[in-house]
């Protein structure tokens, strides 16, 4: 069983930023992929950003350029930095492992952008 549990949603302005951190098991954080996602209301959930184990990442097209994934392996922690949030990224964010081919995912934490 992987646990994680993410942190730092809240209420935002457009335009304005807001840094999301997952912690999980520091056994598997330093050598696996790491993912997060957001589920919109009433959508289906979406990839946002991908941290391989490798170090390299990729993004959905509509946060390219605005969010940033990183990993601190020493703290077992792995980020999202939102920044220019639009009302579109409004949603509850997860973060994901998949480990001995299981998908594993934190509780989710909200984002809400106002306009």
């Amino acid at each position: 069983q992987v646990q994680l549990v993410e942190s730092g949603g809240g209420l935002v302005q457009v335009g304005g930023s807001l840094r999301l951190s997952c912690t999980g098991p520091g056994s598997i954080f330093s050598f696996i992929p790491m993912a997060w996602y957001r589920q919109a209301a009433g959508k289906q959930r979406e990839l946002v950003a991908r941290l391989s184990s490798d170090g390299s990442t990729n993004y959905a097209g509509s946060v390219k350029g605005r969010f940033t994934v990183s990993k601190e392996n020493g703290k077992n922690m792995v980020y999202l930095q939102m920044n220019s949030l639009k009302s579109e990224d409004t949603a509850v964010y997860y973060c994901n492992v998949r480990y001995g081919g299981t998908d594993y995912w934190g509780q989710g934490t909200q984002v809400t952008v106002s306009s």
